[in-house]
């Protein structure tokens, strides 16, 4: 789990696309009305597993959480911070409030950004919110623009555009604390800095500073 994250982070039938103040793998057509009652990330509970946490789109992803508010339908869509979600499937709690998915993620989910998996009402009104997804390249590589936001214990830390906290390792040049980088390479669960997963970086370029967009409810 990456502790250092600033916004927390069965499938029976697929369908349409859901409209969401946070994360967009849809074209611009099927598009469900913005749910009256907004939240916001940290008003959500966490997914309790989700496994596993990164790889290639069409990677099979199993979610189970027992601490969503009982609810007669379940939705699960998939997102990044500040665009949409697409819809991935429907299904129910069980008797005792628990939920258990296997989604895949689509084929349209690119490298260069995490994403999360929602869970929904059947009023679209979010209800919980996974860990981050690392989508991968074919090679099994990310890509991150962010900055680094400085060192923890001899560990480099590098914040991305969407507020998501990485370690760095490899071979960083003579980059410090501040600089405006894109970043890629294989990540990973360091054992030397566990508070945040790794990217084994095999390429960085310097990059514009830009402003990080503000959190924005779910809608």
């Amino acid at each position: 789990m990456n502790r250092f994250l600033k916004r927390r982070a069965a499938v029976r039938t697929f369908s349409g696309l859901g409209t969401l103040s946070i994360l967009l793998y849809a074209p611009a057509a099927a598009f469900a009305q913005a749910h009256p009652n907004p939240a916001t990330p940290d008003s959500l509970r966490q997914i309790q597993t989700m496994e596993p946490h990164i790889g290639p789109p069409g990677t099979e992803v199993n979610l189970y959480t027992e601490n969503i508010p009982l609810q007669a339908r379940v939705v699960v869509g998939l997102g990044a911070i500040g665009t949409g979600f697409e819809e991935l499937g429907t299904g129910a709690q069980g008797e005792f409030g628990e939920i258990g998915a296997t989604v895949h993620v689509p084929e349209t989910a690119t490298w260069d950004r995490a994403v999360v998996f929602i869970i929904f009402n059947g009023n679209f009104a979010p209800t919980g919110l996974s860990d981050p997804f690392h989508v991968t390249d074919e090679a099994g590589r990310i890509q991150r623009t962010g900055s680094i936001a400085g060192q923890e214990n001899g560990c480099v830390t590098f914040e991305d555009r969407d507020g998501y906290f990485y370690t760095l390792a490899g071979d960083l040049g003579d980059a410090e604390a501040g600089d405006f980088l894109i970043v890629e390479g294989a990540a990973s669960r360091s054992v030397a800095c566990p508070h945040a997963d790794t990217i084994e970086v095999d390429r960085m370029e310097e990059t514009e500073p830009f402003e990080r967009p503000r959190p924005e409810p779910f809608r």
